[in-house]
């Protein structure tokens, strides 16, 4: 299995209701450190997994909606609690779509999983892996 990952981060500022979460009810900030990885099981015919700036250009596209908000405000994540195991989902989402779409180049056909994680501090991270397909 082959394998390119890439990097980028979004400030966020978000409350996360429900007892469970103790002090974080309140609304409080993250920088999360975002890693997309992509795998498949043969380079494509240029000898890479997907090309990186294309990836690098399709990350930085599906976290700019949250990049610097306020998501218990964001309209699109309405009655979600936007942990991190959340977000870890919802970006996997985007990236899929733009696996399926072209948005990664003409053989991102050929990816068959990717996985997304979120580095929420220097001790703890989440992470969701699915196949490109759905």
């Amino acid at each position: 299995m082959y394998a390119v990952e890439v990097r980028d981060h979004i400030m966020i500022a978000h409350s996360l209701k429900g007892d469970v979460f103790g002090p974080a009810q309140a609304l409080h900030g993250a920088t999360f450190v975002v890693d997309v990885a992509f795998f498949r099981e043969e380079l494509d015919p240029d000898n890479i997994v997907v090309d990186i700036g294309r990836a690098t250009e399709a990350l930085k596209t599906a976290l700019a909606p949250l990049n610097y908000r306020n998501l218990d405000e964001a309209e699109e994540l309405a009655g979600q609690v936007t942990t991190t195991e959340f977000l870890c989902r919802h970006i996997f989402d985007r990236m899929a779509e733009a696996a399926r779409t072209g948005g990664l180049g003409a053989h991102a056909a050929g990816l068959t999983r990717i996985r997304v994680t979120l580095g929420e501090s220097h001790v703890a991270r989440a992470w969701f892996e699915g196949p490109v397909g759905g």
